[in-house]
C-alpha cells in the first residue's frame, strides 16, 4: 500500500517546475491528483502524458475566486473530499523599489498571496466539515531574509508565513494541520535564464554546494503531507541547502 492511495491532493500550479514534480511524487506515491493552472495547452500535454490515470487538470486562476469555488466544488462533487491542498502557484514580476510599478506589485500580490487565501479558504472549508485535512503552502527563504528587487514577492512569501501560522491555530481544532515550505534556489526553468558565473556563485554560498532540485522541494511536501508528520503544525520549512546559516 502506497501513503497516499485514496488520497485526494489539489496542487495549484501543478503542471510545471516545482509544482509538476510534486505532482509526479505524489502520483507515485498512490494520489489522486488534481492539477490546477491557467495554462491550459501544458496541462493538456501534462495529461496527455500522465501514465497513471490518477491526474486531473482544471484551468483554474486562483486570483478570480468563482473559479476556484466552481473547481473546488467539482472536485468534491466527484470525490467527495479534499485531503490534501497545496498551495504552489506563484509569480515574480522583479524590480527596485524604486522601480516598481504598481502593475508589478498588484499581479504579484493578487496570485503569490490573494490566491493562496482564496484556495485555503474554499478547501478549508470542506476540510473543517470533514474534520481532517493538510494545507501545505509555499513560501521562500527570502521571504524570511528578504532580497534585493523583491519588494513584492517578499512581501507576498512573508504573508504566507503569517497567514500559514494563523491557520494552524485556527484550524487545528478542526482536525487540520497547515505548514509552509520555504525553498532556496532551485534548479528550474527560470534558473536557465541566468548567466553560469551567476549560478556558480549561488553554488559557492550554498553549503551543499549545489542548487535544489524541484524533487526537493516535492519530498518535502510529501512528508509534510504524510501520517509521519501527524504532529508537525504551524512551521515553516527551509528548504536551502543550508544557504542561510
Amino acid at each position: 500500500m502506497k501513503p497516499f492511495d485514496n488520497k485526494i491532493i489539489i496542487i495549484t500550479g501543478g503542471i510545471n517546475g516545482i509544482g509538476k514534480a510534486t505532482t509526479d511524487v505524489f502520483l507515485e506515491k498512490g494520489g489522486t491528483v488534481i492539477a490546477l493552472d491557467i495554462d491550459a495547452d501544458l496541462g493538456k500535454k501534462v495529461m496527455d502524458d500522465d501514465q497513471t490515470g490518477r491526474l486531473e487538470f482544471l484551468q483554474v486562476n486562483v486570483t478570480v475566486r468563482q473559479e476556484v469555488e466552481s473547481a473546488v466544488a467539482g472536485i468534491i462533487n466527484r470525490y467527495k473530499k479534499i485531503d490534501v491542498l497545496i498551495n504552489n502557484a506563484g509569480i515574480t514580476r522583479d524590480s527596485t523599489l524604486l522601480k516598481m510599478t504598481e502593475k508589478d506589485w498588484q499581479q504579484v500580490i493578487d496570485v503569490n498571496l490573494t490566491g493562496v487565501f482564496n484556495c485555503t479558504q474554499v478547501v478549508a472549508a470542506h476540510m473543517a466539515e470533514a474534520g481532517s485535512g493538510v494545507i501545505l503552502n509555499a513560501a521562500s527563504v527570502v521571504g524570511i531574509y528578504g532580497n534585493f528587487g523583491q519588494t513584492n514577492y517578499v512581501a507576498t512569501k512573508s504573508g504566507v508565513i503569517g497567514m500559514s501560522k494563523v491557520w494552524a491555530r485556527e484550524l487545528g481544532r478542526k482536525g487540520i494541520r497547515v505548514n509552509a515550505v520555504a525553498p532556496g534556489f532551485i534548479a528550474t526553468d527560470m534558473v536557465n535564464t541566468i548567466p553560469e558565473k551567476v549560478i556558480a556563485n549561488l553554488e559557492s554560498k550554498t553549503p551543499l554546494g549545489r542548487l535544489g532540485k524541484p524533487e526537493d522541494i516535492a519530498n518535502t511536501y510529501a512528508f509534510l503531507a504524510s501520517d509521519d508528520a501527524a504532529f508537525i503544525t504551524g512551521t515553516t520549512i527551509s528548504v536551502d541547502g543550508g544557504l542561510v546559516l
